[in-house]
C-alpha cells in the first residue's frame, strides 16, 4: 500500500524510468524520471547524514529550476517535512519561520545566496555540494505514514505573524489521484512559487502520474514569456490566478488555445476574461478552482466551454473526488435547501492543523457534525448557497479574511505591523475595490503622532516585514479614525484614497515619452503619468506590471520582461531600458 510521496514517486520512476519527468527550457535542462530520482536519492543520504530525521522541518529557499525538485523530493524521501520560504518574503520573515519552526538544515541556490539567506546551523547548495554528488543513488528507504506531514506553507495571520498549514502525505496524494487530472494534465507548466499551495496541482500531480513539469523562469510571468512556452513546449494544461488570468485574456486571449485546459482562481473570477478567452479558444477548457491551503490545494472547480460559457457569475462548482461539502448554520446544523450556511470541508485532503499553534487548529478543524465519530471538518470561513442546480455559490466571507493576488491575506497582518512603526499612533488596514473591474488593494488608513510620517517611509519599513501582496497600495494620512457608535472601526466613513498625482515634467517631453506616460497611465488606470513619476508610489502592483510589459512588447517590438518594469519604475528611466534592448521584429 501506498502511505507517501516518495513511495507514490519511486513506483512511478520504475514504471517510466526514461520519461521526461522536468524540463526547463531556460537553460534546456531535461531529467527522465530516473535521473530526478537518483539526484533525490543523493541528497536525501545527504540530509541523513547531516543528523536529518524523519518529521524533521528542513526548509528550502531556492529559485524555480530542477534542483528546486530535487530537494523537494530528497526531503520526502528523507522523511523530513519541507519547509518552502518564499523568495518574495523579507530575510527577517523568512528567519521567523525558520526559527519558529526549529528547521536546522536549509536547501538553497547560489542566486538566493547572493540574495541573502536566514541563518541555518548548516546550508547546503545541492547543484554543487560534494558531499551530496558521492552519497548513494539507491533509495533510502524511509517509506512514511500517511498523516506525517509533507509539507509546512505558510499564509498570513491574524496575530501578525504568518501561520504555517501542515499538510499531510495523504492529502496530497488523494488530491494527486483525482481522475480529472488523467487526461489533460500531462505537461503542466509550473509558474507560481514554490511556497504557494499551488504547487500540489504544479509539481506534485505531474510527477505523481507520469507526467512532465515544465518550469517557466524565475520571476514573475508575463505575457511573452508564457505565450512561448505554450506554444513550444506543448504545455497541455497550466493554473493563473484570477487576476493573472484577467490580465491575460485582456493581452492575449488566444495565447492559451494549444492547452486544452486552463485553471483559474483565488479570487473571483471575471466572466468577461473566460468568455473572451473561450471566444479566442473554442477547443480550451477553462476550470474555476477552488480551495484552501488548509485542503491541500482544490476541493471544488466548476467547468467552462465555449459550448457553455458562463452567463453571469460564475459559480464555485462541485466538490472534487473525495471532498464532502456541509452548508451549516451558526448551530452547526445544515441549512435548508437554497440558504446561505458557512461551507465546512471534509474529506482526507485535510492538513493536519497549524504548525505549532493548537489554539488555531482547534478554532478551524472541528469535530464532523454530519460524520461518523473520529472524521473532521475543515471551517473555511466562507458563505456560500446552492443554486438550483446544485452547484455551490459564493456570498461572502466571515472575518476580515480575503483574497489579494491569490493570497489568502489577513489585513490585521499588516497593521500589526504599521501600527509598531514610529510616528504611527493608530492605523486600519482594509480591503478596497473602490473602481469596478480592478483588482481588491489593501489600502493603510494612519493617523500620525507628533513626528512627521511618509507613505514612501511606511511602504518601505513594510515592505522590510511583509511580503509585497501585504503591503497596502495606498497610504492615507487622517487626524483621527473614523468610529461607529459602539466605538468600533467605522469601514464605511473611510475614505477612498485619492488618485495619484502625477509630477509636472520639468522638460519638453519627446514623443517617445509621452507614448511611455501614457502607456504607464493606462496600465496603472490613470489620467497622465509624469515621466519621473514611481510606478509603486502610483499604487503600481505585479499585476499591472503584467500589462505595462505586454502592452509595451506590442508598442516597441521587443521583449519586456515584469522583471524589467520594476526594475525601471520611471518612465525616464525605462526608456533608457527600452533603447538598449533588441527589437523582437523588424
Amino acid at each position: 500500500m501506498v502511505t507517501s510521496i516518495q513511495q507514490r514517486f519511486a513506483a512511478q520512476a520504475a514504471s517510466t524510468p526514461d520519461a521526461v519527468a522536468v524540463s526547463a527550457p531556460r537553460d534546456g535542462t531535461v531529467l527522465t524520471y530516473r535521473q530526478l530520482d537518483e539526484r533525490a536519492n543523493r541528497l536525501a543520504h545527504r540530509l541523513s547524514a547531516l543528523g536529518v530525521r524523519p518529521g524533521e522541518p528542513v526548509a528550502v529557499l531556492m529559485e524555480r529550476s530542477p534542483d528546486l525538485l530535487v530537494a523537494l523530493l530528497a526531503t520526502a524521501k528523507a522523511g523530513a517535512v519541507q519547509l518552502p520560504l518564499h523568495s518574495a518574503y523579507p530575510l527577517a520573515r523568512m528567519q521567523r519561520i525558520t526559527d519558529r519552526a526549529g528547521a536546522r538544515v536549509l536547501l538553497t541556490d547560489a542566486a538566493s545566496r547572493e540574495r541573502g539567506l536566514p541563518r541555518a546551523d548548516v546550508v547546503v547548495e545541492p547543484a554543487t555540494d560534494a558531499a551530496q554528488a558521492a552519497s548513494p543513488a539507491t533509495d533510502p528507504g524511509v517509506q512514511g505514514g500517511p498523516d506525517a506531514v509533507a509539507y509546512v506553507i505558510h499564509t498570513s495571520g491574524s496575530t501578525g505573524e504568518p501561520k504555517g498549514v501542515e499538510v499531510t502525505h495523504r492529502g496530497v496524494l488523494a488530491f494527486a489521484a483525482d481522475p480529472s487530472w488523467r487526461a489533460a494534465h500531462q505537461r503542466v507548466l509550473s509558474l507560481a512559487p514554490y511556497a504557494f499551495g499551488v504547487c500540489a496541482y504544479e509539481i506534485w500531480v505531474p510527477l505523481l502520474n507520469g507526467g512532465r513539469v515544465v518550469l517557466a523562469p524565475p520571476g514573475e510571468p508575463d505575457v511573452a514569456t508564457v505565450r512561448r512556452l505554450i506554444a513550444e513546449e506543448g504545455i497541455t494544461a497550466l493554473h493563473v490566478t484570477a487576476g493573472l488570468f484577467r490580465v491575460f485574456a485582456q493581452e492575449a486571449p488566444e495565447m492559451f488555445a494549444p492547452v486544452r485546459e486552463v485553471l483559474t482562481g483565488g479570487d473571483v473570477i471575471a466572466p468577461t476574461a473566460v468568455r473572451r478567452v473561450l471566444d479566442a479558444c473554442p477547443e480550451v477548457v477553462v476550470r474555476a478552482m477552488y480551495g484552501a491551503t488548509e485542503l491541500t490545494a482544490f476541493a471544488a472547480h466548476a467547468t467552462m466551454t465555449a459550448a457553455r460559457p458562463p452567463a453571469g457569475r460564475i459559480p464555485v462548482g462541485l466538490p472534487m473526488n473525495g471532498v464532502e461539502f456541509r452548508l451549516l448554520g451558526p448551530d452547526l446544523a445544515p441549512v435548508p435547501d437554497g440558504g446561505t450556511g458557512e461551507l465546512y470541508v471534509a474529506g482526507e485532503r485535510l492538513a493536519r492543523g497549524y504548525h505549532h499553534d493548537r489554539s488555531q487548529t482547534e478554532e478551524r478543524f472541528l469535530a464532523d457534525p454530519c460524520g461518523p465519530p473520529g472524521t473532521r471538518v475543515y471551517r473555511t470561513g466562507d458563505l456560500m448557497r446552492r443554486d438550483a442546480d446544485g452547484l455551490l455559490e459564493f456570498v461572502g466571507r466571515l472575518g476580515d479574511q480575503t483574497k489579494i493576488r491569490g493570497y489568502l491575506v489577513d489585513p490585521a497582518e499588516a497593521e500589526n505591523v504599521l501600527t509598531r512603526q514610529d510616528g504611527v499612533v493608530h492605523a486600519a488596514v482594509v480591503v478596497r475595490d473602490d473602481d469596478a473591474g480592478e483588482e481588491r488593494r489593501l489600502v493603510a488608513y494612519v493617523v500620525p503622532g507628533a513626528s512627521e510620517v511618509s507613505a514612501a517611509g511606511l511602504r518601505s519599513a513594510l515592505a522590510a516585514e511583509l511580503p509585497a501582496y501585504l503591503v497596502p497600495a495606498a497610504f492615507v494620512t487622517l487626524d483621527a479614525l473614523p468610529l461607529t457608535a459602539n466605538g468600533k472601526l467605522d469601514r464605511a466613513a473611510l475614505p477612498a484614497p485619492e488618485r495619484p498625482v502625477p509630477g509636472t515634467p520639468a522638460e519638453e517631453l519627446t514623443p517617445a515619452r509621452q507614448l511611455l506616460c501614457a502607456l504607464f497611465a493606462r496600465a496603472l488606470g490613470l489620467d497622465s503619468v509624469g515621466p519621473r513619476d514611481s510606478f509603486f508610489e502610483l499604487g503600481g502592483e505585479s499585476l499591472q506590471a503584467v500589462r505595462l510589459a505586454s502592452r509595451l512588447a506590442a508598442e516597441f517590438g521587443v521583449e519586456v520582461s515584469v522583471a524589467d518594469v520594476l526594475g525601471h519604475p520611471t518612465v525616464v528611466e525605462l526608456e533608457v531600458l527600452l533603447q538598449d534592448l533588441t527589437p523582437t521584429r523588424p
